[in-house]
This record gives C-alpha cells, structure tokens and sequence, in this order.
C-alpha cells in the first residue's frame, strides 16, 4: 500500500459515473462485498453519503494535495455536504487523532437535532410559564456545544431535553418551514392476481429468456406483475426486500419457481439474461450500476458477456450514455427503454415504450415490451429515446400547469369544477391526459399519485439541464418546474402530480 494511501488517510475518490468525493480509507466492512481483483483496491468510507466502496487506488487522491483543484469540481448539494463534513473531520482529528467516522456520524446526528430543535424554540410564540419549577428554558438550556458536553448522567437538562424531542420536534419543525401537515399518499400492497380486461386480450407468448428486474416501485411493481401474468421467468431485488419476498410469495401459490429473490444487484444479473432496471432517478439509477454489489460486480471478474441491460429509469441523455459505455466495455449490450404513461397504464400494460440503443437486445425485448405496453418504438442510437422521453414530459409538465391554473381561476370566481371539467370534456382542447388530472382535482384524489409530483419535477429538471446544453430557451418549462418545485415544498412531493393544484390554490 503506498504510504500516502493508509487506512485513515482522506483521500478524493472517483467512482466511475460520478465526481471525485471526499472520502476517508476505512477498515473493509464484513457486509462490503470485495472486488475480483483482491489488489490495488482501497474500502472508501464516503462523506456526506455515508457509503462504503472498494475503489481502486488509480482512482485515489490525497485529499489536502487534490483539494484546491477538485473542490468545485461539483455544484451540487450533497457534494458540498460532503466537503463540509470532510473539513469539519479535519479540524477533529487533529484535537483527537483516534477520532473515527462513526463518532463523527453520531455526533452530527445529534448536533443536528438539536440545532434544529433550538430554531424551532426561537420561532415557536413565547408562552408563559405554567409552574415554577427549575426546568431551564429550552432557547437557553439546548445548544450544539452543550449537546457536545453533555455527561452520561441524567442532569437537569437532560430530564427537559427527553419529552421535547418525541412531543416538539415533528410540529414546529413543518411550522418552521411554513409547510402544511400534508397526509402521506397511501401505498397500498400489490396483487398480482388483480389483471385488467385490457392486459387479458393480449396473446403474449413468453420469452424462454430469464429476465431480472430491479426496483418495484409504482411503476416498477406493476410491469413485473404484467412479466409474471404473461408467463416470463423473473428475478427480483428490491431495497426493500419485503416487498420482492411478497410478489414471489404470490407467484408461488400458482406458478413455483418462475419468481425468484436476490439479496443484491449484482446477483440478479448474475442470474439472468435481460436485466431491466426501474428506480426513481438519475442518481439510483447510477448507483445500480456503479456502487458495491451494482451490475458490475459479477463473480466471474465483472463480465457481462452474453447479458442485456435495459434501463427502464427517467434519465439524462449523459448518464444513460455513462451506463451503456461501462455496460458495452465489459461485454453487455445496452438499451434505454422509456416510458410513456402512468400507474393505471403500466397496470393494464398500455404503456408507450420508447427505445434507443442495441437493435437486437430491442428485439430480444418484444415478449417483455408486449406485456408493459401497446406498443414499441426504436429511435436509433443511445440518446434518442431519453431526448423523447424528456421532450413529451415538458408539454405533459406545462400543460398541467396551465390546467391547474385555469381550474383555480374557475375556482375563485365562483364557478363550478365540475361545469368547468363537463363542458372541457366536450372541446376540442380536451385529452385523456388533461382529463385524468382534472378528475383528479376535482376529487381530490392526489393521496392515490398515477404519477408522483417530484417524478414529473425531476423530468421537468433534466428537460431544462438539456436545453442549457444545446443553449435552448425554455421559458415556460422553467416557470412550470418553479410551480412544481413549490408543491413540493408544501408537502406534496409524493402526491400525485395533479397536486400542483394545491400551490396554485393556496
């Protein structure tokens, strides 16, 4: 090991896909699953993240050495968490060199809470004291350095500090932030027995191929019941593993064996053919495939010889191109799949499929693409059907905001929603789309999304990241994301995307 790269030097380390990160070497963790290659690798314990990965040492730097060229290499947030964090261990660890990241960790935990608590107390209204008891006052009695001081004994502070924080924090902390207290959306557990009239007219001869999938949230969860109901062999993980171990258990009652459980990523490519992958965005996306027990980690030396890897995720054109080149580079084919439609069209298997990458694993594909939707289209090179996809959501983002304004404006003058949606049902203005959302307003159904609030955001965010590559205005794509972007702050983020409403409204 070179001398500059020892366990507990801070280090920059890059990760294929991401930028340099402020990281310390750490001790390999048990549950860190090691590299083929047993040398030229370092367990990098990440700032801000708090991950752990084996990176090779060709993609380590000394941290103080890199620093003043690597600093602003990110404009993201999380990115300058992570410095702030790695210049606050600094400053620790040179008072106590035996200081370690996990102290770090829970030390910042707590001074966080309580830092928040002490804002929360001084915009909370002053009420009068009710005893005369000894009890110090909150403002007063809980600060960081305190928090840091505090002895294992229980003191004073410590007996008034204990019923604030399960009674005080949750409500002052959204009065703080001026949000109100918004119920979360129901998730409801899926059946997947329950098949549409629609998805049983299809005439699908399964693929004899065995197909991984990867992430089974709203959208997710309702294609791999479709790929189960259309006879298709299936591996699953899932970040929560409860929710993969309920789809199989369900599969097992009819059809043993043609649901299996993985524990890891990297175990379900192993043990498929096509893998298609469906997270919440970019940055899971990513993570999939670069970060410990990813895509790349196989147990024959990272070879992804003879597998196919779809990307089912709304991304970027840039990542997705980030994906196929370390796919195809070790031996995989490539291919993005967008998708068009909501919850109750990946339901009924009516999606809108929008493909770009390798023509033959598109082809390999079509049993699967038969069963997630109406119908199919490859647009070439690894790019296009990111593009389209982005492009199609910007006029579904903007037409939903001006939507929500006219319904608010119909709202405020008197009238009624449900005459105004009657009489947009019978013009030539009206779509399915359009009339999905306004039901919706009108019913006050966000708490049941079709498509989340903060997908539709994020969507409208890398829309708009585009056009400042290509040097696009897009005017009413970035008022529209504005308009979105304050939903979600009012706790919305989860709703479905027809809650926009709400900040036009309120």
């Amino acid at each position: 090991m070179s001398e500059k790269l020892q366990i507990g030097s801070l280090v920059w380390a890059k990760m294929k896909g991401f930028s340099p990160w402020p990281g310390l070497i750490s001790k390999p963790k048990h549950w860190v699953k090691k590299p083929a290659k047993k040398t030229d690798f370092q367990c990098i314990y990440f700032f801000g993240t708090k991950n752990y990965a084996w990176i090779e040492e060709s993609n380590i730097m000394p941290y103080l050495e890199f620093k003043e060229k690597l600093v602003n290499s990110c404009k993201s947030a999380s990115f300058k968490e992570a410095v702030a964090e790695i210049e606050e261990f600094l400053e620790r660890i040179e008072a106590d060199p035996t200081f370690t990241p996990e102290q770090f960790d829970n030390e910042r935990e707590q001074d966080t809470t309580f830092d928040r608590i002490k804002e929360d107390s001084k915009s909370a209204p002053k009420k009068k004291k009710e005893s005369t008891g000894g009890t110090k006052r909150l403002s007063t009695a809980i600060t960081p350095k305190a928090s840091k001081k505090r002895k294992s004994s229980q003191s004073e502070e410590n007996g008034a500090i204990s019923p604030v924080l399960s009674n005080h924090v949750p409500k002052n902390y959204e009065e703080l932030l001026n949000r109100p207290l918004v119920e979360k959306p129901a998730s409801p557990s899926l059946d997947i027995n329950s098949i549409s009239e629609s998805f049983k007219s299809k005439k699908i001869e399964a693929s004899t191929k065995t197909f991984g999938f990867i992430g089974l949230g709203i959208m997710g969860s309702r294609i791999v019941k479709n790929l189960i109901n259309s006879g298709h062999k299936v591996n699953l993980w899932n970040r929560t593993a409860k929710k993969a171990e309920e789809v199989k258990e369900q599969a097992d009652l009819t059809s043993p064996g043609q649901v299996k459980t993985f524990s890891v990523p990297c175990d379900v490519v192993y043990n498929s053919d096509i893998i298609f992958s469906c997270v919440s965005d970019t940055r899971a996306a990513k993570n999939i495939v670069f970060t410990n027990c990813g895509v790349l980690y196989q147990q024959d030396g990272n070879s992804l010889e003879g597998k196919g890897y779809v990307e089912l995720t709304s991304i970027d054109t840039e990542t997705s191109k980030d994906i196929s080149n370390v796919i195809t580079s070790k031996g995989g084919r490539y291919l993005e799949a967008q998708l068009q439609g909501s919850k109750d069209e990946a339901d009924n298997g009516s999606l809108i499929v929008l493909g770009a990458g390798d023509k033959s694993l598109f082809d390999d594909c079509q049993t699967c693409f038969q069963a997630m939707g109406k119908t199919a289209f490859y647009l070439g090179e690894v790019g296009y059907a990111t593009k389209m996809n982005l492009i199609l959501q910007v006029m579904r983002g903007i037409s939903l905001a001006g939507l929500t304004e006219g319904l608010v404006l119909a709202d405020r003058s008197g009238l009624s929603l449900k005459d105004v949606l009657e009489i947009f049902s019978i013009t030539s203005m009206s779509s399915p789309a359009l009339m999905e959302k306004a039901n919706i307003i009108v019913n006050q159904d966000f708490r049941n999304p079709r498509m989340p609030l903060q997908h539709m955001q994020k969507d409208l965010k890398l829309a708009l990241e585009l056009s400042d590559s290509l040097q696009q205005p897009l005017l009413l794509t970035a008022t529209a994301n504005e308009v979105f972007k304050h939903a979600r702050r009012l706790g919305y983020s989860k709703h479905d995307s027809a809650a926009v409403y709400m900040r036009a409204r309120h």
